[in-house]
C-alpha cells in the first residue's frame, strides 16, 4: 500500500511538470532561424535541446533561404514545421501571416 501511495505522490508531481513542458508558449517575438542561439530556439514550440542543435548544425553548413528548408532538418517535418511558422524568420521580418477564410471569400 504504501508503494501505490508513493508512486501517486511521485505522479502528481511530475505529471504537471510534463504537462507544461507540452504547452510551451511562443515566444512573442519572431525568432530568426539563421542567427538564433539553440537556446532561443528552444522557446519555440516543440523545440528542444537536440532539434536546436540541429537546426545551429544545418545552417552552418546551408543557411536557410526560406523557413520551409526547416524540413530539411532531422526531426523537422510538415506538422512541426506548421507549427513553428508562425513564429520563426529568416531575415528578422515578422512571419507571413496565414490567410484567413473571410480573406480568401472576398469577391
Amino acid at each position: 500500500m504504501k508503494k501505490v501511495f508513493s508512486f501517486l505522490a511521485v505522479l502528481a508531481v511530475l505529471v504537471p511538470l510534463v504537462a507544461s513542458a507540452a504547452a510551451k508558449k511562443a515566444p512573442d517575438h519572431a525568432i530568426n532561424i539563421n542567427t538564433a542561439s539553440a537556446e532561443e530556439l528552444m522557446q519555440l514550440p516543440g523545440i528542444g535541446k537536440a532539434k536546436a542543435d540541429a537546426i545551429v548544425t544545418y545552417r552552418q553548413a546551408h543557411p536557410f533561404k526560406s523557413v520551409s528548408e526547416l524540413t530539411e532538418v532531422k526531426g523537422i517535418g510538415a506538422k512541426m514545421l506548421e507549427k513553428l511558422q508562425p513564429n520563426v524568420t529568416v531575415d528578422g521580418s515578422a512571419p507571413a501571416a496565414k490567410p484567413t477564410a473571410s480573406a480568401a471569400t472576398v469577391r
